[in-house]
């Protein structure tokens, strides 16, 4: 643990800005004497309080209800006050800097700081107090902050079901077998002369075999539960005045980009993020493309291209009016090149034929025919979308996850499947079989942080909020 973990930390644990409520939050050891200080009083465990919060002289700074959660019973596994002020930003300020002066004010009997080292927190540092005091594991504390991050409701119950332990509840069945597998293994290793044939008697393949098929669906699960949390890059494409603009719109069910008859009206990218069935969607309205001479236009146009090259799923809008037009087709023609060269084939382009409205839409086996104009269609391209990101419609007891989570449960599929390699091969490699498990272990423990390096947690807890 690091030296820092030692120290006592407060911060102002609610938004910035003016509100009703704020609160100033402290952690560490030893609380007592500060608790003294500042209210004046000893406070009653895990009991609200109304009290004056006080100044180096005796005044009341302001008034409100404090609490304290004597160690090991709160979040953070160590001694936590928790003062409920007004929500006035020079309020908490104030609290905020009273707390860090009396921590190193002196005690009149004992002559030592009332709470030394007392310092203002990191970025997540209270959840990340938790996770060291086994109050919470790692997928729990990230839990934390995708709840408050959630774009959607669905996104913040599956949150929810995650901070409640539901995933790591998962993950430790999975490691728990996998830990009994290795048992035997291992036995079977270190008693190599035994006649009793220690995989075969327990039968080990059928354990591995009950164990990819459960880590099958924890990981189908988790990755529903990552597009909950991160949604899909959904670029609109196509020449000028096919209808990006329009359709972005009709998605959006907000005028939020500029239309006209003129072409290259739009010069940027024009985001939104829309849900459908609980998914975040982040649809991109992008420049028409085309070879232009004017330069905030070619800005634009390049900036298309930039987008679509991290795009998760690509629009490419057709304009029905214009589908007998031969320069029309060439450049679409040319457009479509340019596509199958710069993305990557997981990437999927669907055709949108716009304008139906206008034009009937010739018989096509492939992509959408659709209205921005009048919605028509709308409706089909929203359940693409969904399969294209693999979602399956309402799925009850999805919980949140992220994609490292994803990419662990995906590296234990890998080494279970050389496992199942090795113990079903003729020449049973049982130290290879061993060494995959292990492997498959220690990626399962990365996603609760029994196995991870500090720089892991430093990067996961960095991007919480102050004050969590």
């Amino acid at each position: 643990m690091l030296a820092r973990h030692q120290d006592p930390i407060a911060a102002i644990a609610t938004a910035p800005g003016r509100g009703a409520v704020g609160i100033v939050r402290v952690s560490g050891k030893n609380l007592g004497a500060l608790v003294q200080t500042l209210c004046g009083r000893p406070l009653v465990a895990r009991e609200a309080t109304y009290t004056a919060f006080l100044d180096r002289a005796g005044l009341a700074i302001d008034q409100g209800l404090a609490l304290y959660f004597p160690a090991p019973h709160s979040f953070t596994g160590e001694d936590v006050l928790e003062l409920q002020a007004h929500g006035g930003p020079v309020v908490l300020q104030l609290l905020l800097a009273r707390a860090l002066e009396a921590g190193a004010e002196l005690d009149p009997v004992t002559r030592t700081p009332h709470l030394a080292g007392l310092r203002v927190a990191l970025p997540g540092e209270f959840s990340e107090r938790a996770f060291l005091n086994d109050k919470i594991d790692l997928a729990q504390a990230e839990a934390i902050a995708d709840l408050i991050d959630a774009s959607t409701e669905a996104a913040a119950r599956s949150a929810s079901r995650s901070l409640s332990g539901a995933f790591s509840k998962e993950i430790h069945a999975l490691r728990d077998a996998l830990i009994h597998l290795r048992m035997l293994v291992e036995a079977t290793l270190d008693f190599p002369e035994e006649e009793i044939d220690f995989l075969r008697k327990a039968d080990a393949h059928g354990q591995l075999s009950k164990l990819q098929q459960t880590l099958c669906a924890v990981l189908q699960r988790a990755r529903q539960g990552a597009l909950l949390r991160e949604g899909i890059k959904v670029v609109i494409a196509g020449q000028p005045n096919a209808g990006k603009s329009s359709l972005l719109n009709a998605l959006a069910g907000a005028e939020l980009a500029i239309v006209t008859p003129i072409a290259g009206t739009t010069r940027d990218k024009v985001q939104q993020t829309i849900q459908i069935e609980g998914v975040p969607v982040h649809v991109i309205d992008t420049a028409g493309l085309r070879d232009s001479e004017d330069e905030i236009e070619k800005i634009g146009i390049a900036r298309a291209w930039d987008a679509i090259e991290t795009a998760d799923a690509v629009l490419f809008l057709h304009d029905l009016t214009r589908m007998n037009a031969i320069d029309y087709i060439a450049d679409d023609a040319i457009i479509t090149g340019a596509l199958a060269q710069k993305l990557p084939a997981r990437v999927p382009v669907i055709d949108i034929w716009n304008k139906a409205d206008v034009m009937a839409a010739p018989d096509r086996d492939a992509g959408l025919t659709l209205s921005a104009k009048t919605g028509a269609g709308l409706d089909r391209l929203r359940r693409r979308l969904l399969e294209v990101a693999g979602w399956q419609s309402a799925p009850e007891g999805v919980y949140i996850a992220r994609e490292r989570h994803v990419q662990a449960l995906r590296r234990v599929d890998e080494h279970l499947m050389q496992a199942d390699a090795h113990l079903a091969a003729k020449a049973q490699a049982l130290d290879l079989l061993a060494e995959e498990l292990r492997l498959a272990q220690n990626a399962l423990s990365e996603i609760t942080g029994e196995f991870s390096s500090d720089d892991l947690l430093g990067v996961i807890f960095s991007a919480f909020c102050i004050g969590k």
